[in-house]
């Protein structure tokens, strides 16, 4: 049995981790930590574990051999320079500090999406696990790339509240999210870069636009990516499905896929529609587990050489 802590335990992505640990097999979490909310229950934050857990958020970091970190972006690098950790230590890192550039004092972060990089992750020690409009326009637009075919994308997707963490802010409140959707950060996401640098390591140059929208719903990510090309769409989910063959959570799918499909769950789905010379490549996960936590597990996973899947057999709501 495997030993975990979490790092910043009390948000979102760590309420996720405590609840996806508790139901797998081979790893035990150790300790959950909180400065905010060190001593008390943890099902007193996440209600939702009430009757799950006697587990109490933490202020004192404990020896594991696998430490998630859950803190807000930029933060990561700062709480790991001032914190001694075991040099056997697995560090998997759900903020965006080591995404874009991997290096740190004691260690090479690797890029953990696995569909694009799976036997880098299954030898590395450390994880930048990346973002959530990352992970689900990547998965879109990887086998396009692999074929260099990709030069000028357009994408816009829609996210849930949760996306935007659960520090309120004025987009934030359910009197303005409801019956309500907006753009922001248009053309300017901070997840484009490591789209970008994921994409053009198939020597490809590609532009993309991405025009981001914020969600009348809790959870889930829809994206629709346009890109011109001359295939066929037979080519294109031959293409598709042969990328796709091994991968554990990717279901590329010939029907019209929705949000539903894949909330709660780490599953991704891919469609493709065809017009002309334009296609476009849609994409749905759950932000919170495929764009995050899940995909966390994912990567321990396969760091520690457990199936991809343990622990993520995960059932999603259809109505």
């Amino acid at each position: 049995m495997v030993t975990v802590g979490i790092i910043g335990a009390a948000g979102y992505t760590g309420g996720e981790l405590i609840r996806l640990l508790q139901i797998h097999p081979k790893a035990k979490l150790q300790f959950a930590l909180s400065r905010t909310y060190s001593g008390k229950p943890v099902s007193e934050i996440h209600t939702d574990l009430w009757g799950e857990t006697n587990l109490k958020f933490t202020d004192a970091v404990e020896k594991t051999d696998v430490l998630f970190l859950c803190l807000p972006h930029k933060e990561s690098k700062n709480w790991l320079q001032k914190n001694t950790l075991d040099a056997n230590t697995k560090i998997i890192d759900l903020g965006n500090d080591f995404r874009l550039e991997g290096a740190f004092e004691s260690g090479e972060f690797v890029y953990g999406l696995p569909e694009f990089q799976k036997e880098a992750i299954q030898k590395a020690q450390y994880i930048a696990n990346p973002g959530c409009f990352a992970t689900a326009i990547q998965l879109a637009l990887l086998p396009l790339a692999q074929k260099n075919v990709l030069k000028e994308v357009y994408t816009t997707g829609i996210t849930g509240s949760t996306g935007a963490g659960q520090s309120l802010s004025p987009t934030s409140h359910f009197s303005w999210r409801a019956n309500n959707i907006s753009a922001y950060k248009t053309l300017t996401h901070q997840h484009l870069d490591e789209i970008k640098k994921t994409l053009n390591s198939y020597n490809n140059e590609v532009s993309i636009q991405f025009v981001p929208w914020r969600g009348d719903f809790t959870r889930g990510i829809y994206t629709s990516s346009t890109v011109k090309t001359t295939l066929s769409l037979d080519e294109l989910y031959a293409l598709y499905e042969s990328f796709y063959a091994d991968a554990v959570f990717v279901t590329v799918s010939k029907n019209r896929i929705d949000l539903k499909q894949v909330v709660n769950t780490n599953k991704a789905l891919v469609n493709i529609e065809k017009q002309d010379d334009f296609i476009v490549v849609h994409s749905a996960i759950d932000n919170l587990l495929k764009g995050a936590s899940g995909q966390a597990i994912q990567n321990m996973n396969l760091m520690m050489g457990w199936e991809e899947n343990t622990g993520l057999q995960l059932k999603a709501n259809a109505f």
